[in-house]
């Protein structure tokens, strides 16, 4: 997908592009969810990116998760849909985007956690309990996330 976005950049420069991709809400034993430290803007979000050209959005997830992590998911449960004027953002960098993210949760996953260069830290934190710099594509998720724990 980078080398996709790089050549649809080199056309139309910073302005807006659609793009889709998969997160992933990843759960520990005690109930609580992984989370990165975004290298590029110092905010948290959950592993997650961009769908490459042909690539089935479970296929997108999985990739996601172990290039971010180095965890392998096992199952993944379709959590939701996100896209709208809520999921618009501007890279640091100047890059406009609209991001239509499809969000899957799971609890089963093996291997241990690892980071790469997009990220500088890994946290678990308690649901009702997340970090206040959350990266703003990522707000709408948390919401939905929070409140279906609240009414659990």
């Amino acid at each position: 997908m980078i080398q996709y976005v790089k050549e649809m950049r080199q056309m139309i420069g910073t302005k807006p592009l659609l793009l889709c991709g998969a997160s992933v809400i990843i759960t520990n034993k005690l109930g609580q969810v992984l989370m990165l430290l975004r290298s590029d803007n110092d905010c948290w979000c959950l592993p997650g990116g961009a769908m490459d050209l042909g690539e089935l959005l479970e296929e997108t997830a999985r990739r996601e998760v172990y290039e971010e992590t180095g965890l392998q998911v096992k199952e993944l449960e379709l959590f939701g849909v996100f896209s709208g004027k809520e999921l618009h953002y501007v890279y640091p960098h100047g890059d406009e985007v609209y991001i239509v993210d499809t969000v899957y949760r799971t609890s089963i996953y093996v291997g241990e956690i690892t980071i790469n260069s997009e990220s500088r830290l890994y946290q678990w934190f308690e649901i009702a309990n997340l970090p206040e710099n959350i990266t703003p594509p990522s707000i709408p998720i948390f919401i939905k996330l929070q409140h279906e724990h609240l009414i659990s």
